[in-house]
């Protein structure tokens, strides 16, 4: 069956809604899979910080491990699962940065605090032992100390096209609700999955 363009993003949005509703701490969760250049799948959690009809947005430093990643293979995957309302969703698609722009708003958007804590990190990079991150955040605090906090250059985020979003409900006897959403041209075809 083939459905609007919007179709699954605006589902997603109402099982998100149900998570902030329901969920105590980061209903926006996401495991990200990436993979490297030899091949190795790497996964780890990231905040969703924008969903809409063109993908999902995550930030990150540009030097992190999960960025280096996504500089050999554009692909990747999304996995938010919502314990509480016994729900999951997966997202398939192909990866590009978010312009400066985006970026730039969204950084000025979080709180000083975060936007500091972006200078001082390293992120991914061997640590010597906590004083020298403490180090590193007095030394921008003091820098940044009155004004605004510009984006380091090294600092963006990263858009994911879906291709393939599945939805899914846990049911009774284990007879789950699977429904995946395939990307057709400028729509959607969808189907139903045995569990």
């Amino acid at each position: 069956m083939t459905v609007t363009i919007d179709e699954p993003i605006e589902l997603f949005r109402s099982w998100l809604k149900e998570a902030e509703d329901a969920e105590p701490i980061n209903p926006n969760a996401m495991t990200l899979a990436t993979v490297d250049a030899e091949g190795r799948p790497s996964a780890r959690m990231v905040l969703l910080k924008d969903v809409d009809e063109k993908g999902f947005v995550f930030y990150t430093n540009l030097a992190s491990r999960k960025a280096d990643d996504l500089g050999v293979n554009l692909n990747a995957a999304l996995c938010f699962y919502w314990k509480t309302l016994a729900k999951q969703v997966r997202v398939e698609g192909a990866v590009a940065p978010v312009s400066d722009v985006e970026a730039d708003e969204y950084f000025a958007s979080r709180a000083k605090l975060s936007q500091l804590g972006a200078w001082a990190s390293k992120q991914s990079q061997p640590l010597e032992g906590r004083m020298a991150l403490e180090k590193r955040v007095a030394r921008y605090t003091a820098k940044f100390n009155i004004g605004t906090v510009p984006r380091p250059e090294f600092w963006s985020g990263f858009r994911i096209a879906p291709i393939r979003i599945e939805f899914w409900k846990e049911e009774a006897f284990r007879l789950h609700d699977r429904t995946v959403y395939l990307r057709d041209g400028e729509g959607w075809t969808t189907e139903k999955l045995y569990p």
